[in-house]
């Protein structure tokens, strides 16, 4: 029998390598089940091929799932496969972060990553622009900008030809500006009525306006190569990159040099905005898991919770290209930056799911276009919210 595994680990690296290691030691245990592995960009697998194969007739059997909204239309759609009586040891053993991949008290899928969002950083050019410590507050981050500008460095860089890149800034001032009740009825009810939500976008234009990205910034991609937005960071192109715990990973497969990378990466949390009504301590956040397809045969459910076994989890954490889940497997976690992801996501007040998965695929495309509109200089902060709105009443 074959299996057939969509994965967005999709560049030449740990993480790529690591899966199909676990793929031939499940195998080895299974020796009747072969592993059949396409590995597929992150955009490109949520936005457009996994949509078009969940509506085909042969959809992959597992495959990468982020939970929230997303999931939900995929359970409403009759996608996905009820996996609750399997997983209830693996459900125990990764604790809360599970629900996020569980609709009306089901589970359709299990997390293998989780962590918060934050601003990964080259220590060297920090230091070399005189800043003393990581930004705390947005004011801060301002100073922190205009001290880069100053040797001219390349203050952030932000990889808006995908979009998502871009909205994760948008994502995060509305976290500052919204209450935690205001965001958690904007994800139950797509209740996008709180004025918040307009502050965000300003919030953002003004910080967009003191220039702080690189130039042609609408045009780079996220995490591609050396010429993207990660890349630039790797490289020392650029200083900050705003981006998830994966990252790690991902800057190892872009950079020229990988241990010239490891003596200058850091990692902050998002800073806060003085004044704002939301929870400082409050975090985006979020994780990869994997689900299986309604028809998908028993072996597909076996995978899942091979996957994340403690052992498997172990081997992720070793790779150093993410958070693992399940508890104790974060022993395994050597390097620096991902340990102070560990740390301030342990921290963190509340975890809000990234919005576009949150809220679904609907409004979160919808959302992630006009916020990317706004960094092209033809949107406004007004349109965000009528363009969720007009796409939560479709």
């Amino acid at each position: 029998m074959t299996l057939t595994w969509w994965h967005n680990a999709s560049q030449d690296g740990p993480g790529k390598t690591y899966w199909e290691k676990v793929a031939k030691d499940f195998s080895a245990l299974h020796p009747t089940v072969k592993i059949e592995i396409e590995a597929i960009e992150t955009n490109q697998l949520q936005r457009t091929r996994l949509p078009a194969a969940l509506l085909s007739s042969d959809p992959p059997d597992i495959f990468q799932a982020w939970g929230g909204g997303e999931m939900t239309e995929q359970v409403e759609a009759d996608y996905l496969k009820d996996i609750t009586d399997q997983a209830k040891t693996e459900v125990g053993n990764i604790g809360s972060a599970a629900e996020i991949w569980q609709v009306k008290g089901k589970q359709y899928g299990l997390p293998f990553r989780m962590g918060i969002e934050g601003v990964w950083y080259n220590k060297e050019m920090f230091a070399r622009a005189g800043i003393a410590a990581p930004p705390t507050t947005f004011e801060e981050l301002n100073a922190a900008v205009t001290k880069l500008k100053a040797i001219n460095v390349i203050p952030i860089a932000v990889g808006a030809g995908d979009k998502w890149p871009a909205a994760h800034w948008w994502y995060n001032m509305a976290l500052r500006a919204c209450s935690v009740d205001t965001l958690k009825k904007a994800s139950a009810e797509k209740n996008f009525d709180d004025p918040c939500f307009v502050k965000a976008g300003q919030d953002l234009k003004a910080f967009i306006d003191t220039k702080p990205f690189q130039p042609n910034f609408i045009a780079t991609p996220g995490q591609n190569d050396p010429t993207s937005a990660n890349g630039m960071l790797a490289n020392g192109k650029a200083a900050m990159e705003l981006m998830g715990d994966w990252n790690r990973g991902t800057l190892d497969t872009v950079a020229t040099d990988k241990t010239k990378l490891a003596s200058f990466l850091g990692w902050f949390p998002v800073p806060a905005i003085s004044g704002s009504p939301g929870d400082p301590k409050a975090a985006l956040g979020g994780g990869d898991g994997f689900s299986c397809a309604k028809n998908a045969p028993a072996e597909c459910v076996e995978f899942l919770k091979y996957i994340v076994s403690p052992e498997v989890q172990k081997g992720y954490a070793d790779t150093g290209t993410g958070l693992p889940v399940v508890k104790g497997a974060a022993d395994a976690v050597k390097d620096p930056a991902l340990k102070s992801i560990l740390e301030a996501t342990s921290g963190a007040s509340y975890v809000q799911l990234w919005l576009d998965t949150a809220y679904g695929s609907t409004v979160g495309t919808a959302m992630n276009d006009a916020i990317v509109a706004i960094f092209a200089g033809n949107g406004t902060p007004e349109k965000v919210v009528s363009a969720m709105k007009a796409a939560a009443s479709k």
